[in-house]
């Protein structure tokens, strides 16, 4: 699936729990050589230099750059600095969870939810327009987003957030068709991962996909699923699927309800 010895950029890497990690790493694993990046040096000592889950070797092995998505010359001079690039991974996301997400909608702090529209969703043009000068010969750019046909509690401005992204990727995939760089988003079902924990009421989301999901879910080992779907959509496999968000959720954003006894 993955064009082996290509480079493929992973954004957004927080821990060895998160979505990006568990892509990153299955794209190495077929063949790809992986560059990480990290918002700064301080994110990295604390969740990556400092974690127990990852041997001395793994640490020494992620090839690690820093780029915040906010600045555009960081952005820049990363994809300057990598050469031709085959695959870009979005997976970048942020809501102040006590302003954004929770029990009530309505918020006064706007501030926080422009920060959270520039992160999560206006990012992925940032990132494409500086991406697309390491991508001469085609690409695939690939966004991860969360259901937005169904509205969740407490999810609030952060499913506001994932539909203005699924809008920019449509309108980008538009845009670069005819450089052969395609623009996909990857829809999965609730993940157990340190920013998932920010979201109130997760574990009542992870029951809600126990009730609805014809494929079983599992929070944990289904990760691996979305990093497997990741790479086809990274690889030349998929060469002429682009500005489609792709469910790989189990099938529970399908059900209307929840799923009777004898479906179980």
């Amino acid at each position: 699936m993955i064009e082996s010895g290509k480079t493929y950029v992973v954004m957004g890497l927080l821990d060895s729990d998160s979505i990006a990690y568990a892509i990153g790493e299955t794209v190495r694993e077929m063949g790809g050589n992986v560059i990480y990046t990290v918002q700064n040096e301080r994110m990295k000592r604390i969740f990556i230099d400092r974690s127990k889950k990852l041997t001395d070797e793994q640490k020494a092995a992620l090839q690690i750059e820093y780029c915040d998505v906010t600045v555009d010359d960081e952005v820049a001079r990363l994809f300057t600095k990598l050469g031709e690039v085959a695959g870009v991974v979005h997976s970048i996301g942020f809501a102040n969870p006590k302003t954004c997400l929770g029990e009530e909608f309505h918020t006064d702090a706007i501030d926080d939810i422009k920060q959270a529209l520039e992160i999560s969703s206006i990012s992925l043009a940032t990132v494409v327009r500086h991406a697309e000068k390491a991508m001469p010969s085609g690409g695939s750019i690939v966004t991860l987003t969360f259901d937005t046909r169904n509205i969740y509690p407490g999810y609030n401005w952060m499913g506001v957030c994932k539909a203005a992204l699924e809008a920019i990727m449509r309108g980008l995939a538009r845009r670069h068709g005819h450089q052969h760089i395609r623009i996909n988003a990857l829809s999965a079902g609730p993940l157990a991962t340190k920013a998932a924990t920010s979201i109130p009421g997760f574990s009542d989301l992870s029951s809600t996909w126990d009730r609805m999901s014809p494929i079983p879910w599992d929070t944990s080992s289904s990760k691996q699923d979305v990093a497997n779907v990741a790479a086809f959509l990274l690889g030349p496999y998929s060469r002429v699927i682009t500005g489609e968000t792709i469910h790989a959720d189990g099938g529970a954003t399908i059900i209307a309800g929840n799923l009777l006894d004898h479906e179980k």
